[in-house]
């Protein structure tokens, strides 16, 4: 796959709720996926098996309450961005928050090899 179609299905899997389906088609083995800050596991998480643990934290702790997906916006031959909005209830607490984050995506030998998120 090149950029453009792996950009277009890494926001079509979020959009429709198949972030899982997404890690297995559109990441190499070896991806890694970095946190703007610690949550408390590091920001570094490395590969497919470290990043489905922040999802299924992410799942855990987290209820999704309204969401938005924008882009891909295109860089070059090798990455993309997306800005992503959340309203999310901490199931822990009851407590809504706003969140938007931007993930920058580096794409190699036809996978995503790097995700880095910024907010």
């Amino acid at each position: 796959m090149d950029l453009k179609a792996i950009a277009n299905d890494l926001v079509a899997g979020c959009r429709e709720g198949r972030e899982r389906d997404n890690l297995v088609r559109l990441y190499a083995p070896d991806a890694v996926s970095v946190e703007a800050a610690d949550m408390g596991n590091g920001r570094e998480a490395v590969g497919l098996d470290a990043i489905r643990g922040k999802h299924d934290w992410w799942e855990e702790a987290m209820e999704v309450l309204e969401g938005d997906v924008t882009g891909p916006m295109l860089h070059g031959d090798d990455r993309f961005a997306v800005i992503f909005r959340i309203k999310a209830r901490e199931k822990a607490t009851g407590e809504v928050s706003q969140m938007q984050e931007v993930g920058v995506y580096t794409v190699a030998g036809g996978k995503i090899v790097r995700e880095e998120f910024f907010y």
